[in-house]
């Protein structure tokens, strides 16, 4: 195939986009120098617990809506239409969960990384082999969106693809390695407003472009991207009503709900309340965003739509397709098209930044400082930023896997769900199952990872045929000729039966095969080795679901607590105003933890997250 000439930028673009990474790691370096007397591993990892709400909320939105949405989400709409937009029914259900069902229980237990909650509720095993899970689907993820706006870069101006993923790990390294907790939120909230800003000029000017957005919108319903709502309970079908509602709240939940870094960052917050606002807060970001991509997919429809450039041969992957269309309208504005590149870079930048922090947090907390609990403040900070440096590399060096993992979205959401779906299972048992013991949710979690794994693989050897994926038609009537090779469907031979059922499921559904799979094995297994008794669980680790409806009566509620001690209202009390927190979190912290001499901070030598925290939380 012959490939169109690709177009270079300007020197202004050169200088957009080289100010993000200057912006972006003078925070690093600002925070560095403005906390450099507050030399601990809790201010550097979650920032002193000081953060308010607001740059919280707009580090979740720029982290999570990184380039995979920059990228994917206009290529998703441009070839299936726009029904990715139902995202907004799950990100909705996702946020409700997180805030109302999850976030509690993380934030009153006084928890630096989520799987120390594992430890509390079960055991270490557990809590090691959930630690072991995050580490690898966070690097996986992250090579995953350090590769997508590399290629963008590579396809829109001709840098070479693997100097600008290097360079992109070696920015993001650098300043949170400097700065800590403290730079990537407020990185990621400049860097949101970057991409925000950068979809709005696409907007407006690809509007234009088509004539104005009626337009656009009567093209796109000509060309059938307008057909959102497809109510077909077909679990094999890759985006329906029922796949992206149901199957992305499962596979969103898994990111949001129980992720560290997510998780991190909320409970970095100064109360409880500031953390649930900078949620909602976030789920107003989320939107935004999607609404955002789903209208930029449609204008490059409406572009594109007598000329495709990806079957016509003019670029070579559905994820070039949205920097190849900037370079189309902006090519006689100079500095634009650098704009939307640091747009697709700054979701980059925020996303592995946040995931470097993350992956730190996790390995210090559940492995260093479980083998060297009596670690000084200044020892424990170098040990942490040593961590960063390494996850910086190995997150760098994933992209290389990446460029072979197809389009960014599925790969990304695919990730997600392998990984996600049983872990979301696992603190599920936990938090909503109060007699599940260690043996269901060890046995849970290697059941529902197994299934995930299998069926995701499968998927990926044996990709679905068109008649579920169901792409859209594409139009190459009024391309200029060219030497390009008509695409010919690839016939597929000597596919097992299985590929055409259970390998052909929507990708959006594996985190739910995971999260139930594991759900069902630990209820089952836990039921047979004999269930947790009550009296050994404190009160703040579990949430039963009949917490949150009012109008459930008293001995329901306390049936459904499964003899876990529990006055709801006196302890609510308690919770508000701020005297139970030292007395639940202490006592929390010794559940669980058999055969060991002491609970995690409970040394009076120990200056660690929980004693300090603790401290803090009792005058709130």
């Amino acid at each position: 195939m012959e490939r169109a000439q690709v177009k270079s930028f300007a020197v202004w673009d050169y200088v957009v986009f080289g100010g993000l990474f200057v912006i972006s790691s003078g925070i690093g370096v600002f925070f560095a120098i403005k906390e450099r007397k507050k030399a601990t591993s809790r201010e550097f990892l979650v920032g002193g617990r000081q953060m308010s709400c607001g740059p919280v909320a707009l580090s979740l939105t720029a982290s999570f809506m990184s380039a995979v949405t920059v990228l994917g989400g206009p290529a998703e709409v441009y070839r299936f239409g726009a029904s990715f937009l139902l995202f907004f029914i799950a990100y909705t259900f996702v946020i409700i969960f997180t805030a109302e069902l999850f976030l509690p229980v993380f934030y009153r237990s006084g928890i630096t990384s989520t799987y120390e909650y594992l430890q509390l509720r079960f055991n270490k095993p557990v809590r090691y082999a959930a630690t072991a899970i995050y580490i690898v689907q966070t690097i996986l993820y992250t090579g995953v969106v350090v590769y997508a706006p590399a290629l963008a870069l590579n396809q829109v101006t001709g840098f070479d693809l693997w100097g600008s993923v290097f360079a992109t790990g070696i920015v993001c390294t650098f300043y949170c390695t400097l700065g800590g907790l403290k730079a990537v939120v407020w990185t990621d909230a400049f860097q949101m407003v970057v991409m925000v800003v950068g979809f709005l000029t696409v907007l407006i000017q690809g509007s234009s472009h088509a004539g104005g957005l009626h337009n656009v919108l009567e093209q796109a319903t000509n060309g059938s991207r307008l057909n959102i709502f497809d109510f077909d309970v077909d679990p094999l079908r890759r985006h329906t009503f029922w796949t992206i509602s149901v199957g992305g709240t499962f596979t969103w939940l898994g990111v949001y709900g129980v992720n560290q870094s997510t998780i991190q960052r909320c409970i970095s917050c100064k109360t409880e309340k500031h953390a649930k606002v900078a949620l909602y807060f976030n789920l107003l970001g989320l939107w935004v965003i999607l609404v955002c991509a789903v209208f930029s997919g449609l204008i490059m429809y409406s572009h594109f739509r007598d000329c495709d450039p990806w079957t016509s041969g003019i670029i070579s992957a559905p994820d070039q397709l949205m920097p190849y269309f900037v370079m189309e309208i902006f090519a006689t504005m100079p500095g634009l098209p650098g704009l939307f590149v640091a747009c697709a870079f700054s979701g980059t930048l925020s996303t592995v930044a946040a995931s470097i922090n993350a992956l730190a947090t996790v390995t210090f907390e559940d492995f260093v400082k479980s083998c060297f609990p009596h670690l000084s403040d200044k020892l424990s900070t170098w040990i942490s930023k040593g961590l960063c440096l390494l996850f910086g590399a190995m997150c760098t060096s994933m992209a290389v896997a990446a460029s072979l993992m197809g389009g960014v979205v599925q790969a990304a959401l695919s990730i997600h769900g392998m990984c996600g779906g049983p872990m979301l299972g696992l603190f599920s048992l936990g938090i909503i199952f109060p007699f599940v013991n260690w043996k269901g949710a060890l046995g849970g979690l290697l059941t529902g990872i197994t299934l995930s794994f299998w069926v995701a693989i499968g998927g990926f050897i044996y990709p679905a045929a068109d008649s579920k994926t169901l792409p859209l038609p594409l139009s190459t009537d009024q391309c200029a000729p060219s030497n390009v090779t008509e695409l010919v469907s690839q016939v597929l031979s000597s596919r097992p039966v299985i590929a055409d059922t259970w390998y052909s499921i929507s990708y959006l559904y594996y985190s739910a095969v995971g999260c139930l799979g594991c759900i069902i094995a630990g209820v089952i297994i836990s039921c047979m080795t004999g269930p947790q008794h009550g009296k050994d669980i404190q009160p703040l680790l579990i949430r039963p679901v009949c917490n949150l409806f009012c109008f459930w009566s008293k001995e329901y509620k306390t049936l459904c607590w499964c003899g876990v001690p529990h006055d709801s209202g006196t302890e609510q009390e308690e919770l508000e105003n701020g005297s139970g927190w030292k007395r639940g979190t202490e006592s929390a912290l010794q559940n669980g933890l058999t055969q060991e001499s002491q609970a995690p901070g409970s040394d009076p030598k120990d200056k660690s997250y929980t004693n300090v925290t603790l401290a803090k939380m009792t005058h709130f």
